[in-house]
């Protein structure tokens, strides 16, 4: 079984993916927050800065494109094959409004006539490998069977399945049936992604389909960065370990993040939102969301860190 971390966008950017790769049982591949091309620019600075190949040094790393036009996505791919890049992955899971109302992202999904046609350019002149994320449709599940048929036409290298339509977001159960579909039919590589947070929902899901190669991982690594080496059944560290090495790579992110963002503000609020996903291994920790939540200070941050960094991991008896 492979694992992979899911793209993040706005979280899981370089500096996050060094010093989780540092601290924590690593994935098997990380993928970066999707690259948006347009007319007239292929990356923007943050965008290179994020796959440039010494801000990811010991990493294999899959840069995300999110694109409705073959020209911009062939681009994109070429300019990347300069970096030393041999895959791209095609977002068409992200559930964003603004995304959506663009065509892009799983509002691409709606389109199944163009998005035929943007394959049929797309592999007629790609010179690197290309992998796809997917959700299985925009408004009804139904769509999912004539989207998934339009993907076996192709040589896709990876399929990644978000069980859910763009209208679901993140709520609700996952439609595990249609991931069945795609289980049963699908003659290339599978990858599943969606609500995989515990050893037990693991093993749920590897019951059904014993034959899974790999999982992609997203929200459940943010809220359990130790989550990898459960699911591989490797020891973990004592608690207190655990919380000393979370310590550090908090350490490391304040120091890298302050060192590119502009004042306490913008620093602050980057790391309140770290600590709404990681909190979550913690016990009691929710009088701590609220301080957290309400906090607007950067030294009074610290102290509600301190005070968290203190007390019991999550599974801590």
């Amino acid at each position: 079984m492979e694992f992979y971390f899911a793209p993040m966008e706005g979280i899981t950017g370089h500096i996050y993916r060094r010093a989780f790769h540092k601290y924590f049982p690593a994935p098997d591949k990380y993928f970066t927050p999707f690259i948006s091309p347009d007319a007239n620019k292929i990356l923007r600075n943050r965008e290179k800065r994020d796959i440039l190949p010494e801000n990811n040094i010991g990493m294999q790393v899959v840069p995300q494109i999110i694109t409705n036009r073959a020209d911009y996505f062939l681009m994109t791919a070429e300019y990347l094959k300069e970096f030393g890049y041999t895959e791209v992955n095609l977002n068409l899971g992200c559930p964003s409004g603004t995304v959506v109302a663009k065509g892009k992202g799983s509002g691409f999904l709606s389109h199944p006539e163009e998005l035929n046609a943007f394959f049929e350019k797309v592999f007629e002149k790609c010179t690197v490998e290309v992998s796809v994320k997917t959700r299985i449709g925009r408004n009804d599940a139904a769509e999912w069977e004539n989207i998934l048929r339009i993907y076996e036409r192709f040589p896709i290298k990876e399929l990644t399945v978000h069980p859910r339509i763009q209208k679901d977001f993140y709520k609700g159960q996952v439609r595990t049936e249609a991931f069945e579909l795609a289980y049963d039919r699908w003659k290339g590589r599978l990858c599943y992604n969606g609500d995989v947070f515990t050893k037990e929902s693991y093993k749920a899901l590897m019951t059904r389909f014993p034959k899974l190669p790999a999982v992609m991982l997203g929200r459940g690594l943010l809220c359990d960065p130790y989550l990898i080496g459960r699911l591989r059944g490797e020891e973990l560290p004592e608690a207190k370990v655990r919380r000393d090495t979370i310590r550090q790579f908090h350490e490391q992110l304040m120091t890298e993040y302050g060192s590119v963002l502009s004042g306490d503000r913008d620093l602050l609020y980057k790391m309140k939102e770290l600590w709404f996903y990681l909190l979550d291994s913690f016990k009691d920790c929710e009088k701590v969301r609220k301080k957290m939540r309400k906090c607007d200070r950067l030294s009074e941050y610290r102290v509600i860190v301190d005070e968290l960094l203190g007390g019991r991991c999550a599974d801590e008896a």
